[in-house]
C-alpha cells in the first residue's frame, strides 16, 4: 500500500507510526485508518519489529475527523471511504480497529499534540499512553450530535473511571495534558522534547521481551478486563501458561538465567 496520510519507519526493534497530514492537525480520514491498519500489520509481520510507536506530525496528534472528508461526504449520501456504512466506529468494513490494537504487538501512543474524539479514541486501546505537556483531550462526539465509537465507551471508563469518562463524554469539554495524567487518560506526562524519546524507549523496554508472551499477555488483559468469574479468568491463564512451558522463548530465558547473560527473544535469532 502507498502511505499518503502516514509515514512508517523501523529503527532496530521499533517500528514508528506517524500520522502525517500536519496541515489538517493530522485529522482522520478512513483512508488514514485504513494505512494505519496496514503500517500495524506489516510492524506485526515483521520479525526484527518488537513493539510499535504511533504519534503524529506537526504541532497535533489528531484534532478528530476530517469534517469534510468524513461528516459532510456521509450527509451528502456518499460513502467517505470504502464501505464505512457497514464498518463500525467510521473503519471501512472488515476493520475492527480495537480488535488490531488489543492482539497487536505492544503499541505506545505518543500524542504531540490535540487529540480530540477519533483523535482519542484510536488510541484508548494502545497499551501505553505518553503525553506531551503540550498535548489537549476531548471526547467531542457529543458537540457534533454523535455518541462515541471505538469500545471508547468501555475502555475510557476502565482507564479513568465511570466518574470522569461521563464528564467527558457528556460535556465534550477540552482538557490539558496535565488532567489527562491526572485522571489516568495520559499514563505519563513529559516535555514535548522528550515525548518520542520517552516512547521510543517505553516501547523498547516492550520489545526486549518474547513477542509471543507480550501478546499472549494481551490477550489476557483484554478478555479479562470486566470478567468476574476468577475461575474461568485462571482457566485462561492457564493454557497460555501451558503453551508457554514449551515455547522456545521459555527454554531460552531459562537458559539464559542459568547462564547469566542476556536472553535473546527477537524470533530470527532464538537457537535452534
Amino acid at each position: 500500500m502507498e502511505y499518503t496520510q502516514i509515514t512508517y519507519s523501523v529503527d532496530g526493534p521499533i517500528a514508528l507510526i506517524t500520522l502525517n497530514r500536519p496541515d489538517r492537525l493530522n485529522a482522520w480520514t478512513p483512508r488514514m485508518a485504513d494505512e494505519q491498519a496496514h503500517a500495524v500489520q506489516a510492524a506485526n509481520a515483521d520479525d526484527t519489529v518488537g513493539a510499535i510507536v504511533m504519534t503524529g506530525a506537526g504541532r497535533g496528534f489528531c484534532a478528530g475527523a476530517d469534517m469534510e472528508a468524513t461528516f459532510s461526504t456521509r450527509i451528502h449520501g456518499d460513502d467517505p471511504g470504502n464501505n464505512t456504512a457497514d464498518g463500525v466506529g467510521g473503519m471501512r468494513a472488515g476493520l475492527d480497529w480495537v480488535d488490531l490494537l488489543r492482539t497487536s504487538k505492544p503499541i505506545v501512543a505518543a500524542v504531540n499534540g490535540a487529540a480530540v474524539g477519533i483523535g482519542v479514541t484510536m488510541i484508548l486501546p494502545a497499551d501505553r499512553i505518553v503525553a506531551s505537556s503540550a498535548a489537549k483531550f476531548g471526547m467531542g462526539f457529543i458537540k457534533m450530535g454523535l455518541v462515541p465509537e471505538l469500545a471508547s465507551t468501555r475502555l475510557l471508563a476502565a482507564r479513568v473511571g465511570f466518574g470522569h469518562a461521563s464528564d467527558l463524554f457528556l460535556s465534550g469539554r477540552i482538557i490539558p495534558a496535565a488532567e489527562a495524567a491526572r485522571i489516568g487518560l495520559a499514563d505519563e506526562l513529559v516535555e514535548p522534547d522528550a515525548l518520542l524519546e520517552t516512547a521510543m524507549n517505553t516501547a523498547r523496554s516492550y520489545a526486549q521481551n518474547p513477542t509471543p508472551q507480550l501478546r499472549m499477555t494481551k490477550q489476557l488483559l483484554t478478555e479479562n478486563l470486566v470478567e468476574t468469574d476468577l475461575t474461568l479468568i485462571q482457566r485462561r491463564e492457564q493454557v497460555l501458561l501451558a503453551e508457554c512451558w514449551k515455547s522456545p522463548e521459555h527454554a531460552e530465558a531459562v537458559s539464559a538465567f542459568l547462564a547469566k547473560r542476556p536472553a535473546v527473544f527477537r524470533p530470527h535469532t532464538l537457537p535452534s
